[in-house]
């Protein structure tokens, strides 16, 4: 059944042109399917759908997660496009320059140009 379909992140926008202006340009993400209804981006074989409502960027959690070989780099990267990364001192989240560290993962969050939550993460060996 559905382990053997795909799986897309489906993110609220409030305004569709910026929202594709920053998942094209700033994350550099090729636009794979635009309509009326339907604005689809594809990332290492899954996909990122947008949709415009009035509700987007209002979620306090994580829409979408990017796994990646080097946070530090892909950090850099991001900061050079003028992505800030949050700080968080939450019960068992405590970042260092945008940075949570554990024996498992290295992890970091920024925002959309709506305000949607998302992140890159960096996997141990362990």
């Amino acid at each position: 059944m559905l382990s053997d379909s795909p799986i897309a992140a489906i993110i609220p926008v409030n305004d569709m042109t910026r929202a594709k202006r920053f998942y094209s340009e700033t994350l550099g993400l090729p636009l794979t399917r635009e309509s009326a209804e339907d604005t689809r981006y594809e990332c290492g074989g899954t996909t990122i759908g947008l949709y415009e409502t009035p509700y987007g960027g209002q979620a306090d959690h994580t829409l979408a997660s990017w796994k990646v070989a080097d946070l530090d780099a892909e950090m850099k990267e991001l900061r050079s496009k003028g992505v800030t990364f949050e700080e968080y001192d939450l019960p068992g989240i405590k970042t260092v320059d945008g940075v949570v560290e554990s024996d498992t993962m290295r992890g970091a969050w920024f925002k959309d140009s709506e305000g949607n939550i998302l992140c890159v993460v960096q996997e141990l060996g362990g």
